[in-house]
């Protein structure tokens, strides 16, 4: 099985189901198209048996995901209905990676930004080329980051490194990445091919039933408090995109300037 769709390629290779996002020119920047292929393609792994592990990654050497496609923003994350849809969109593509029931693995060569880290914390193994950099630059451009998309990153590498990643929203190179959690596994670009399946050859050597109840397990100790008010936090991520800070920031973004933001 192969398809491409909207720059995402699907195969199955084997026991493996492959999600590549494709669009080197850009860096895999995550068009609305991309994220709505993440649902159907996980379907389809999900629903047949012979896959045992799923993997994300980016296409060419450049990029796994260098975040949002910043250039679909006035047409798609301008008015608060059309932000609502594209938050929706993409919050399930996360949703449906985060839960999904067999074993999945990022597998990633270069930027690993904003919402690509975004994917890439909602898969159970994370793989890296000792050459990619992590950055989570929201507070750059003025944008909201999803409760789950916190929940993930804080899981990872635990609050006080969370609130340092965010706050600062500064680059970080691979070997530090690893010291903070963000990845697990770190390879050189000559061991890099060959880490990567070794660890998938691993996993799908070990029995599926198992794997699954344990996987399912783990997650729900990951679940957010039920306290939380989950609506607001919803709504503080929008009133993100409804300032005019997230204004500047897009013009800033498209001017290759500095923004100037003013807090309202």
């Amino acid at each position: 099985m192969q398809t491409a769709s909207t720059n995402v390629i699907v195969e199955k290779r084997g026991a493996e189901g492959w999600i590549t996002f494709n669009d080197p020119a850009k860096h895999n920047a995550m068009s609305l198209d991309m994220w709505v292929a993440v649902e159907p393609a996980l379907a389809a792994f999900e629903s047949d048996d012979e896959i045992r592990v799923v993997v994300v990654t980016g296409a060419g050497d450049k990029a796994f995901v260098s975040g949002a496609n910043i250039s679909q923003f006035d047409k798609l994350r301008s008015s608060a209905d059309a932000v609502a849809e594209y938050e929706k969109v993409a919050e399930g593509a996360q949703n449906a990676l985060y839960n999904f029931p067999k074993p999945t693995v990022a597998r990633i060569k270069g930027y690993c930004i904003g919402g690509g880290l975004n994917m890439a914390l909602c898969c159970d193994i994370r793989i890296a080329c000792e050459s990619s950099s992590f950055a989570i630059p929201a507070g750059r451009i003025g944008l909201g980051h999803r409760l789950t998309a916190f929940r993930n990153l804080i899981t990872a590498t635990g609050p006080a490194n969370a609130l340092d990643i965010f706050l600062s929203a500064r680059r970080i190179a691979a070997h530090e990445a690893q010291r903070l959690g963000l990845i697990q596994h770190l390879a050189t670009e000559e061991t890099f091919e060959k880490t990567v399946h070794e660890h998938l050859d691993r996993i799908t050597a070990n029995a599926p039933i198992t794997l699954r109840v344990g996987k399912h397990m783990i997650r729900r100790f990951q679940d957010m408090p039920s306290e939380i008010d989950i609506k607001k936090m919803h709504e503080m991520v929008l009133s993100c995109y409804a300032s005019e800070d997230y204004q500047e920031g897009k013009q800033a973004f498209a001017q290759k300037r500095a923004p100037v933001f003013k807090g309202r």
